[in-house]
């Protein structure tokens, strides 16, 4: 590969402080003025960061059920809140040229005024490529596009001009104009549940996301459990001397963790003991809101002022 200017290892963020709380919301199978209102529940509720999710198709229910395009939906959740971080969980670098994800990016980064966190994968679900003609390419093909991916967006947000001569994708003289709000750069989680990806995660990632093997998902397949992960990355990270503990950590658990507020409690424990940072639950169903309300307004005050992490 040739680049007339190198994709370096990220300046060192600050180190990880403190912990945060998400809601997974999900656009499947809902409209826009349901998305809104979770949203907006999210933020009023004190959330600290909420979701959507970067598909073409219902993944969880029937194919035939509507999904709104994530991104143009997310530049309209970031004009209607003023509070909550929010994200794609996570972008499919299948679907879009990285510097078109990222003038994407930048634009709600703008909008929410500096509240966008730009979460970014390989892409793994084969029936809405099939269904929407886009290639999926094998999974080492793809793990090359993302590798040459998160090089250009780290360029674009680093330097003022960049040139890129890679396998998959080609910079001439590219310029982010406007650049981000967010100073140095907007936050990049990257999803990484293998060895090389957690490779990539441990040089590129602000934020690195992963969750339990979990059928239907990303992980399905993965052998490795979350302590194996943890250490591979730590590794990674370590091999390269980046100090591990810059990195966030994020993980996610199905809706099932707010059926209860021991269930919260036990979920953030178990993975907070683990070194996880950041815990995001899917938004359970209506009967349940009286849950999550609790979960919002008492547990999770009384887990970040350490009485319920012994």
């Amino acid at each position: 590969m040739n680049t007339t200017a190198h994709a370096e290892t990220p300046e060192p963020m600050p180190a990880a402080a403190g912990l945060r709380f998400g809601l997974f919301m999900s656009q499947a199978d809902k409209p826009w003025t349901q998305v809104l209102d979770e949203f907006s529940m999210a933020e009023e509720l004190g959330f600290d960061h909420a979701w959507l999710v970067d598909h073409l198709v219902d993944t969880d229910g029937p194919p035939e059920n509507g999904c709104l395009e994530g991104w143009t939906l997310l530049s309209a959740l970031a004009a209607r809140t003023s509070r909550i971080r929010l994200g794609v969980l996570v972008s499919s670098n299948t679907f879009r040229h990285p510097a078109l994800l990222l003038k994407e990016a930048v634009t709600v980064d703008h909008v929410s005024g500096g509240r966008l966190i730009l979460g970014i994968g390989t892409g793994w679900h084969e029936d809405e490529h099939r269904r929407y003609g886009i290639p999926l390419p094998a999974s080492p093909e793809r793990v090359d596009r993302f590798e040459e991916a998160v090089q250009i967006i780290t360029m674009l947000m680093g330097q003022e001009r960049s040139t890129f001569t890679g396998r998959h994708y080609q910079l001439h003289d590219a310029r982010l104009q406007p650049p981000p709000v967010q100073r140095p750069r907007i936050p990049i989680l990257i999803a990484a549940h293998r060895p090389r990806m957690l490779r990539l995660a441990a040089r590129y990632a602000d934020q690195w996301d992963t969750f339990a093997a979990i059928p239907g998902t990303a992980t399905e397949g993965v052998e490795a459990d979350l302590s194996d992960r943890i250490a591979r990355l730590d590794d990674a990270c370590r091999d390269i001397g980046r100090d591990p503990a810059e990195i966030r950590r994020s993980t996610w658990a199905t809706r099932e963790v707010l059926r209860s507020t021991d269930a919260y409690v036990d979920f953030v424990r178990r993975h907070h003991a683990l070194g996880f940072t950041d815990f995001t639950t899917v938004l359970p169903a209506p009967e349940d809101a009286a849950v999550v309300r609790e979960v919002a307004l008492e547990v999770i005050p009384a887990i970040r002022s350490g009485q319920l992490l012994g």
